[in-house]
C-alpha cells in the first residue's frame, strides 16, 4: 500500500468525519486554488452533484475584483445557498477538504449560512 502524504491523510480523515456525521445529508464541498475558488453540494447516496458555484462563472467574474480573496469566497457561498435553496436543499454537511477553516473558507461557510443553508 503506498503511503499517503500529510495532506491526503488529513483529507481522508475530514471526508471520513464528514460521512459519519453527514445522516443523509448532502455535503458541500470547498476547493480553494491560488486564483479561484469552487463549492458544490453533493449528494453521496446517488454519487451526483446536485448544484455548483464558482468564480470562474462568466456572470460572477465582472462583478467580482479577483476569484481569490473573501468577498468572492463569500459570494460564491450566497449563490451556492440560493442555488441549493432552489434544489429543495436546506440542510448540508461541511466538507472543508484538506483546508484549514480560516479565511477563504470560513467566508465560503459563513455565505452560505448567511444564504439560508444550514450546517
Amino acid at each position: 500500500m503506498a503511503q499517503l502524504s500529510p495532506i491526503e491523510r488529513r483529507k481522508a480523515r475530514i471526508r471520513r468525519q464528514v460521512r459519519a456525521a453527514a445522516n443523509g445529508r448532502p455535503r458541500l464541498s470547498v476547493f480553494r486554488s491560488s486564483k479561484q475558488i469552487y463549492a458544490q453540494v453533493i449528494d453521496d447516496a446517488k454519487g451526483v452533484t446536485i448544484v455548483s458555484a464558482s468564480t470562474v462563472e462568466k456572470d460572477l467574474r465582472g462583478s467580482l475584483k479577483t476569484g481569490a480573496d473573501m468577498e468572492a469566497a463569500k459570494a460564491i457561498g450566497k449563490l451556492v445557498a440560493e442555488r441549493a435553496k432552489k434544489a429543495g436543499v436546506t440542510q448540508v454537511v461541511f466538507d472543508r477538504g484538506s483546508y484549514l477553516y480560516h479565511g477563504r473558507v470560513k467566508a465560503l461557510a459563513e455565505g452560505a449560512r448567511e444564504g439560508g443553508l444550514d450546517f
